[in-house]
């Protein structure tokens, strides 16, 4: 499982033309699942985000967390961050989890966001989906487990 996260000024989601979450301060969340991810992974990538120290503090230093900040996640499921792009020109989804594997782990992660009282805003899985962000930084991190 792994977790893409941009430190965002503001963030949306829209399908089908209708704007299905969106936030101001926080983070904008990718999770990508592979077939074998688990509840404990979910759960572990959670709290590291919760948790994480990528907002500046009152030196400029990276030394707050989302929590800290009382900021909001927007959370998608994006099942191209498991791209094997190593051989040919198109790239492989085989390392993606399906959708029956997928869909809970991502419901679980989301679940254990908003235990931490983070406002949460996601999109809809399996949905085509269109994103729009502004960088916070910029500041990205890829993090896995």
């Amino acid at each position: 499982m792994k977790i893409l996260i941009q430190r965002v000024a503001k963030a949306s989601v829209e399908v089908d033309e209708k704007v299905v979450g969106s936030i101001g301060h926080g983070v904008l969340v990718l999770i990508g699942i592979t077939h074998s991810d688990t509840a404990v992974q979910a759960a572990w990538l959670a709290n590291k985000l919760i948790h994480l120290r990528i907002f500046e503090d009152s030196q400029g230093k990276l030394n707050q967390s989302l929590l800290d900040q009382k900021g909001s996640a927007l959370i998608i499921s994006q099942f191209t961050l498991y791209a094997d792009c190593s051989e040919g020109r198109r790239p492989s989804f085989t390392q993606a989890a399906p959708s029956e594997i997928a869909n809970p782990l991502y419901e679980h992660f989301v679940d254990e966001m908003r235990k931490s009282g983070i406002p949460v805003a996601t999109g809809i899985f399996g949905a085509e989906m269109k994103v729009a962000l502004v960088n916070d930084g910029p500041v990205t991190i890829m993090v896995e487990r």
